[in-house]
């Protein structure tokens, strides 16, 4: 339905799709600082609970007194709306959903291919024959046009969080994500020395907020 959005080319992540072999850098790996450093290290700044909606932290996806956590069809709704600009395929629907939200919200391969499969069960959506994005392009078929016509308003606010916008809580993700990706940097490379000085700067951070918040 409609023409090739920009969403659909480029190489497919295909990490959680059950129909193609996970790709590699997925599995984290036991390091200096406990279980799981490594590409799951640090989830609440990427795909998953945390920074965005579908899990516990800061932020949209967090419980708080300005953000809430994200209803279960929030992925489902952005899937839905996205489409609506054009084919994609999923992994295309992953960078879109981070691009329109500022890089805040950034969902997972798990719950961006199993939300796929359902909508196409349901007749909302269907593959594109013929793609040429890599990976399996989707787009949405007459029931699916008429139901994002039917909902429009409702799609809308997918994008918009109640009580908040993507724009007040940006930057400080964003901040936290390149924080991440240095202690990743330092635990893979780092002395015992630094990693053991990288651990302590992280406690002195974590306490000073606290503080802060208590002013």
């Amino acid at each position: 339905m409609g023409p090739r959005g920009p969403w659909g080319r480029g190489e497919d992540d295909r990490s959680g799709d059950p129909s193609t072999p996970a790709g590699p850098g997925r599995r984290g790996h036991r390091g200096p600082f406990g279980a799981g450093f490594g590409a799951g290290f640090g989830a609440s700044f990427g795909p998953g609970p945390g920074f965005g909606p579908g899990g516990p932290g800061f932020g949209p996806g967090g419980p708080g007194r300005r953000g809430r956590r994200a209803r279960r069809g929030d992925v489902r709704q952005a899937i839905l709306a996205l489409l609506a600009e054009g084919s994609a395929n999923g992994y295309g629907l992953i960078k879109a959903i981070e691009e329109k939200t500022g890089g805040v919200w950034r969902t997972s391969p798990g719950s961006v291919y199993p939300t796929l499969a359902q909508l196409a069960d349901e007749g909302l959506i269907a593959p594109v024959e013929g793609g040429t994005g890599g990976g399996t392009e989707y787009t949405l078929t007459e029931a699916g046009g008429t139901y994002v016509t039917e909902h429009a308003e409702e799609l809308a606010k997918v994008w918009a969080p109640a009580g908040e916008t993507w724009a007040e809580v940006g930057d400080m993700m964003l901040a936290g994500r390149k924080l991440m990706d240095v202690l990743r940097q330092v635990a893979a490379h780092g002395t015992d020395e630094q990693r053991a000085t990288a651990a302590t700067k992280m406690d002195d951070l974590r306490r000073e907020l606290y503080r802060m918040l208590g002013e």
